[in-house]
Formats: C-alpha cells, sequence, structure tokens
C-alpha cells in the first residue's frame, strides 16, 4: 500500500466505475471489494483499485458529493519511456469519451505535443498528455490540484505547506505565469509539480471565473502506521472543525483528506462479518481515528 492514495465518492456507480477504469487502464486491477452496512448512507460499496501503481477507493454513498475539474488526474505518456505513446494517448481517449465532455479539446498546445482535458462518464476528469519530464521520472498517474475562486493564486502557498507537513517532500519544475497574461496574475502558478512522500502531485492556478471548488468528492487518504502518526497529520491538516468525521477533514484551502490507520484496511479485508459491522459502527461515532478503541472493538 502506498502512503497517500486517492478517494472517489460516487453516488451508486462505485463497483460499474472500478470495472470500467480496469477496461481504460491496462495496468490495472481491483484488490478488494466490501459492503459497509448502516452507515448513514445506507449500505456502502467499497472497492479498492490499482491503476498504474496509484492506489484509489472508490466508494457508493449517495448523491452528496458531484467531481468537478478542482482535482483531477493527469495521465502520463511518455514517448522516451512508452512505445505508441501517442497511439496509447489517443485510444484512451476515445475511451474516456465514451459518455463524457471535453474540457480541452486533444492537440497541439504550446507545452505540449498532444493533451487533452476530459470528464468522463462519471464526471471524473483526466489530462492526458504527451509529456517529456525533465527530472526524476514521474508516474503515469499525478493527481492535480486547481487553485480557483477564494483560493486563486495560493497554489504556491498550498505547495509550501504541504512540503513543510511532509517531511519526505520534493519541490519537481514551477512555471510561473508573466506579466500582461490575461485573467492570470503575474506570479501565478501556470504548472507545477511536487512529491509528498512517494505520491507526485501536480497544482495550477486560474484566474477564469469557474463555478466550482474543491469538495469531498475527491479526497486524498493517508495511510497511517500508528497513533502517533495520525495525531501528526490530523494537527497539521486540519483547519474545518465542522468537517471533521470518521477520519475525515479538511484543509485550509479546501482540500479534503482522509487520516487512516492501515491496519484499518487490514480489519476491514480479514475480518468476519461481525468484526466488521462492530468497527464500522466504532468509527462512525469518531471524528480522528483512535487505533486502540478500533482493535478492541475488532477483538471483541
Amino acid at each position: 500500500m502506498h502512503k497517500i492514495g486517492s478517494h472517489l465518492w460516487f453516488d451508486t456507480q462505485a463497483k460499474e466505475a472500478a470495472e470500467f477504469y480496469t477496461d481504460v487502464f491496462k495496468n490495472s486491477k481491483i484488490n478488494n471489494t466490501s459492503t459497509l452496512h448502516d452507515t448513514p448512507s445506507g449500505s456502502v460499496d467499497i472497492v479498492s483499485l490499482t491503476i498504474e501503481n496509484h492506489d484509489f477507493t472508490l466508494i457508493s454513498a449517495g448523491p452528496l458529493f458531484k467531481f468537478n475539474p478542482s482535482i483531477s488526474f493527469f495521465v502520463n505518456f511518455d514517448p522516451s519511456k512508452e512505445k505508441n505513446a501517442r497511439k496509447n494517448l489517443d485510444s484512451m481517449w476515445e475511451k474516456l469519451s465514451e459518455g463524457g465532455t471535453a474540457l480541452m479539446p486533444l492537440q497541439e498546445y504550446p507545452f505540449s505535443k498532444r493533451y487533452g482535458w476530459i470528464q468522463d462518464k462519471y464526471g471524473l476528469s483526466w489530462q492526458l498528455i504527451l509529456s517529456d519530464p525533465k527530472g526524476e521520472e514521474r508516474p503515469k498517474i499525478v493527481p492535480s490540484l486547481l487553485f480557483v475562486g477564494e483560493v486563486y493564486n495560493k497554489a504556491e502557498e498550498a505547495i509550501n505547506f504541504y512540503r513543510s507537513v511532509f517531511k519526505n517532500s520534493q519541490m519537481g519544475t514551477i512555471a510561473k505565469y508573466g506579466p500582461g497574461q490575461e485573467f492570470d496574475k503575474e506570479g501565478a502558478v501556470m504548472f507545477a509539480d511536487f512529491k509528498l512522500l512517494d505520491t507526485w502531485f501536480a497544482a495550477m492556478d486560474s484566474g477564469y471565473e469557474h463555478k466550482f471548488a474543491f469538495n469531498e468528492a475527491i479526497s486524498f487518504v493517508v495511510n497511517c502506521k500508528n497513533q502517533e502518526e495520525i495525531d501528526y497529520y490530523w494537527d497539521k491538516l486540519s483547519a474545518v472543525p465542522e468537517a471533521e468525521q470518521c477520519g475525515w477533514l479538511k484543509d485550509t484551502f479546501g482540500v479534503s483528506w482522509q487520516v487512516v490507520p492501515s491496519d484499518l484496511d487490514k480489519m476491514m479485508a480479514e475480518g468476519t462479518q461481525e468484526q466488521i459491522a462492530r468497527v464500522t459502527q466504532e468509527f462512525l461515532k469518531m471524528k480522528k481515528f483512535d487505533l486502540a478503541k478500533l482493535k478492541k472493538v475488532y477483538k471483541g
């Protein structure tokens, strides 16, 4: 398990979407499927999925949150590392386009010979790019944060904050807008990427008017080995007390995170139905996870 994964909130389609993504991405697999009962959303399907070495959790938990382009996922096609990179990019674009909507058409841009931004049929956004990364090789999948509205021009501040929280971090590339750029302030981030633990992220500012913002539809899961790590990340990241619930929190920029014990996945995967039910009812009462209590309830 990687330290930071991505959590996707669906209404009812988590299982269906997992099957779709394993068809779209060749290097992908469904790791586990389970159902939690008696939650505030009723019975909830959870699917653990790995796509190109990036961990995803898909959940069917009702219509509370909808995907929007504030968080998307870059898919890097590097011609120096991947045979038929352009052909593979075009093939993936075609699959993601079925029932989807192009946000930026697939074509050549100043920053790439082949790039397109698409919302798939579930509303999840992907940025497909023919890339030529400088320095350390980037992974195939890179979550990307778009800072708009109230958090516009805060991408660099956010990067510095996240790198202060996650001690094993690394700055990648950064490009900023110059003077006279329409809608964008000089010094705002055109594109940047950075590494937190073993996960690369991208960040951008956009001064255009957008009718969306970060929400809980996509959150990032920080897997913790003990209570000390849970306490550390919770105290550093949580900035909105009313958003704290079941290991979820919201940071000062509005991005949602889940700070969870790695042992919880093991309990849910290996436990009996009775054990899973007990653990579920216990963590539903919690804001920050108490690992000792969860273990005690699990053991009965």
